[in-house]
């Protein structure tokens, strides 16, 4: 992957274990100390949030220039390196039989986050534009992992959880279904009867980039109590991307 740079930021791939670190490092920041959440690997004496996938994972870092910390980070999993794995990440959570079947070549987006001196910003643009040059690196058809809302009540997240449901529901072809064993349905409110607008708007920003780009969730969202979180999983098929959408984050200003 070519890095990408500008006057404040670069992103490049993780070339070691302090690279790593460094992000593990900044994960911990965001889903452990900010969200509560947790995990078997989490060494909370070294501050580093991980798990046995990251090996197998390449790991986009977006850097500050200016001090040389890591303030954003992006995690991406090809079909080989899910071999080598055992399975996707995601697979623990959303049976992908139907999306694994299809013969397509898929990439595992997860483990985003941003230093929270950095949101609202370019920098979320530049891991974007990064994956865009990744994806076609790698010719890549469709795009899929689990994003999270924060908390597990789902009676606080029913509105945007039905509007995912009823409005970006994933064709067939494409649908994968959360596990039994957490399954949680989210056609929690018929569809005349949500306010559209109030929903959105507890929809978190990531997924709202993706729903921007012409992307679904699966069939059903995923009680994660150990990461304190409601999980969906995203899909996006790169051959339907929005148009404006896609300019917007190939080209996003370095």
């Amino acid at each position: 992957m070519t890095d990408v740079a500008s006057s404040r930021f670069s992103v490049s791939l993780a070339a070691g274990t302090a690279d790593l670190e460094a992000a593990q490092r900044l994960r911990y920041q965001v889903f452990v100390e900010e969200l509560g959440g947790g995990g078997p690997m989490v060494d909370h004496d070294a501050r580093l949030e991980r798990d046995r996938f990251d090996p197998f994972f390449d790991h986009l870092l977006l850097r500050d220039l200016s001090n040389g910390e890591i303030v954003g980070v992006y995690r991406v999993m090809r079909e080989d390196q899910a071999r080598a794995a055992g399975q996707f990440y995601s697979e623990d959570e959303y049976d992908l039989a139907g999306l694994k079947a299809s013969g397509r070549r898929m990439l595992e987006l997860g483990r985003s986050c941003v230093h929270h001196d950095y949101r609202g910003g370019m920098a979320m643009f530049h891991l974007w534009s990064a994956l865009a040059g990744y994806i076609d690196d790698h010719n890549i058809e469709v795009l899929f992992g689990v994003a999270s809302f924060h908390g597990t009540d789902v009676r606080a997240l029913a509105e945007a959880l039905s509007l995912l449901h009823h409005r970006h529901l994933a064709p067939p072809e494409l649908r994968v279904r959360a596990r039994a064993a957490a399954f949680q349905r989210m056609d929690l409110i018929a569809e005349a009867d949500l306010d559209r607008r109030a929903a959105m708007r507890m929809v978190p920003s990531l997924i709202k980039a993706y729903l921007r780009m012409g992307g679904f969730v699966g069939e059903g969202a995923f009680i994660d109590h150990a990461f304190n979180t409601t999980d969906v999983c995203l899909i996006l098929d790169t051959a339907q991307i929005n148009e404006n959408q896609a300019r917007l984050y190939r080209n996003a200003p370095v």
